[in-house]
């Protein structure tokens, strides 16, 4: 049986930190406690373990019933300005300070604490697997960041971003040896740093 919290938890996950392309995304996702047998039974779990199809689905169950949701994202100048781990932890701290109902505690996935965070906060290593709060998180981050690079793909359609969601494969890489990076690229991280 896992720990009833007295207090309101937001779960907290950011998605798309190895992507070469695009943003990183986090999502912060308050679940009422009567919710919480019912998302037991759809087999929440860590987002990248789910089908998209799958994922698409359960993100519209728990958007509807959470307590309140909220996204947060770093953009590919400020992954590039500041580094992809404090562009997570920003992205995650947008998400949270978005938030209407105030949470007593944000369960952060990770083990790095958000820094000023006026929340009281607990980071949990394996969040995705331990906590259905964190796992709601990191599917409504990945279904929000897919459709956002689906919706970019059309401007880039070189690099296969429908398939590859912004993800290093073969065919984005060879893309990027061909044309180079485009503007929202990660131009900090090795791949994007070609010379055409």
């Amino acid at each position: 049986m896992a720990p009833q919290y007295s207090v309101l938890v937001a779960g907290v996950d950011e998605v798309g930190r190895g992507a070469l392309f695009g943003p990183v995304v986090a999502a912060a996702v308050i679940l009422p406690p009567s919710a919480l047998p019912e998302l037991v039974v759809e087999q929440i779990r860590d987002s990248k373990q789910l089908t998209s199809y799958r994922r698409v689905q359960l993100a519209e169950k728990i958007c509807t019933v959470a307590l309140d949701w909220k996204i947060g994202f770093a953009s590919t100048a400020e992954i590039d300005r500041i580094n992809i781990l404090q562009a997570s932890l920003l992205a995650m701290k947008r998400a949270i300070v978005k938030l209407k109902v105030q949470p007593g505690l944000c369960l952060i996935d990770g083990n790095q604490p958000i820094k000023d965070l006026s929340t009281p906060q607990q980071t949990l290593v394996k969040g995705d697997e331990r906590s259905l709060a964190i796992a709601s998180a990191s599917i409504v981050a990945k279904v929000w960041r897919d459709q956002l690079i689906v919706r970019l793909a059309s401007k880039y359609p070189m690099y296969d971003l429908v398939a590859n969601k912004g993800y290093g494969t073969k065919r984005h890489l060879h893309a990027l040896q061909q044309c180079g990076p485009s503007p929202l690229h990660r131009m900090s991280f090795r791949p994007c740093q070609t010379r055409s």
